[in-house]
This record gives structure tokens, C-alpha cells and sequence, in this order.
């Protein structure tokens, strides 16, 4: 009696990780596992991110706003339209836009005291961060970092993303000529900052190695 001992094919679906299109595979199918990771750790309140806190700004009088990446405000609310709302003080009033934080008009009440800081802008004050009258905080505003389920944005979730050292940038943006240095939020791979030079307000892009970039005039 014989025995076929001749070898059969086997199926490239076998071994992965066989020649640049299986790499590819099995590069993708990491990626997939950790964006899924860090979704179920987000799920879980569980990030090791590194998050950024915007730098506090002291309120000025309404009638002082002037275009800037990073100012303040506070008074009372003295009209709500939807997301937007009419803050007042004693020298005028601004127009607040929320974002969608704000969608429903129930964000903030009519005769409310508050402090609104962010990016003033083409009349409008796009508010970043509000503070109640009990010091209660909301952020608002899209969401730091690496875009939403993104390979980067997982490895950021899970501890494994790009550090960096927010003194050290801030040492970096005056060490290159500006004042005023407030940080106001975070990219993927830089630092959004506004700050002052030769008495002009600026917005720059420092990259978290440490090179500072102005961005267009507001």
C-alpha cells in the first residue's frame, strides 16, 4: 500500500505575516486593536493622556475686548439665543458662542454671574472655559490631541504618546522674544499659544520640540 505523502498549498489566510501585503495586515490589525483598547479604557474612565489645562486668564472690562487667541470676560447673562449667549458688565455687552456644549439653551440661565474665557475673534467670544459663580468649571471646545480613534490618539489614551513639558515650552516661547505667554490648548504634536510680541497679540504653534511657529494674524 502507498501513502501520498505530496505537500499541499497552504493558504496565505495561514501565516499573516508572510511578505509586505501580510505586514500590512497584521499592522492594521494592531492599529485596530489598540484604537479599541483605549475606546474601552475611555468607556471605563480610564486615560493615561496627557491633558492640558488652559492658562487662567483674568477678566477684563467688556468694552476692552480686543482680537485674542486667549482672553477673559465676566458678567451676567443677560440673554441666551440657543448655543450663544449676551454676557454683560457695566461697560457693555458680548456676544459668547458655546459650541455644542451649548446646543439647548441650558448651559448657562438668564441673570447669571459668570466668567467666560477663550478666543475672541470677529466679534464673537468663543468660549473655552466657563466658570459659575460657585466656581463651578465647564471646558468646552473640541477635544485636545491626536483626532478621535486615530492610531495616535490610542497610543496617546494608553500612556504610550509623545511628552512633553509645558514649563519648558512656555520657557522656550519667551527665550524666542514673547510675553504673556498663555497656553490654550494642545494638537497632536504642539502646543496652542497665545502671547505678545513688540505689544501685538499672536497665536503660535510650538511643536512639543520646542520650535515656536506664529500663525496667521487674527
Amino acid at each position: 500500500m502507498s501513502i501520498d505523502v505530496t505537500p499541499t498549498e497552504t493558504s496565505s489566510a495561514t501565516e499573516p505575516t508572510r511578505g509586505p501585503e501580510g505586514r500590512r495586515r497584521l499592522r492594521r490589525t494592531l492599529a485596530i486593536g489598540a484604537v479599541g483598547a483605549a475606546l474601552v479604557a475611555g468607556a471605563a474612565g480610564l486615560s493615561s493622556a496627557q491633558t492640558v489645562i488652559p492658562t487662567t486668564v483674568p477678566p477684563i472690562a467688556i468694552s476692552a475686548l480686543a482680537p485674542s487667541g486667549a482672553t477673559a470676560v465676566k458678567g451676567e447673562v443677560a440673554e441666551i439665543f440657543g448655543n450663544k449667549f449676551v454676557v454683560q458688565d457695566s461697560s457693555g455687552r458680548a456676544l459668547v458662542e458655546t459650541g455644542r456644549e451649548g446646543e439647548g439653551g441650558m448651559l448657562v440661565t438668564k441673570g447669571e454671574s459668570v466668567t467666560v474665557q477663550g478666543r475672541f475673534e470677529k466679534g464673537f467670544l468663543h468660549a473655552r472655559v466657563l466658570t459659575r459663580g460657585d466656581g463651578t468649571i465647564v471646558r468646552m471646545g473640541p477635544a485636545d490631541g491626536p483626532p478621535m480613534a486615530s492610531l495616535d490618539w490610542a497610543r496617546d489614551r494608553v500612556g504610550l504618546g509623545e511628552r512633553f513639558d509645558v514649563p519648558a515650552l512656555t520657557r522656550a516661547v519667551e527665550q524666542a522674544g514673547y510675553t504673556d505667554v498663555r497656553v490654550t490648548g494642545r494638537g497632536p504634536k504642539h502646543l496652542e499659544v497665545a502671547a505678545k510680541r513688540d505689544g501685538q497679540e499672536r497665536e503660535l504653534h510650538v511643536g512639543f520640540d520646542g520650535r515656536v511657529r506664529e500663525r496667521p494674524p487674527l
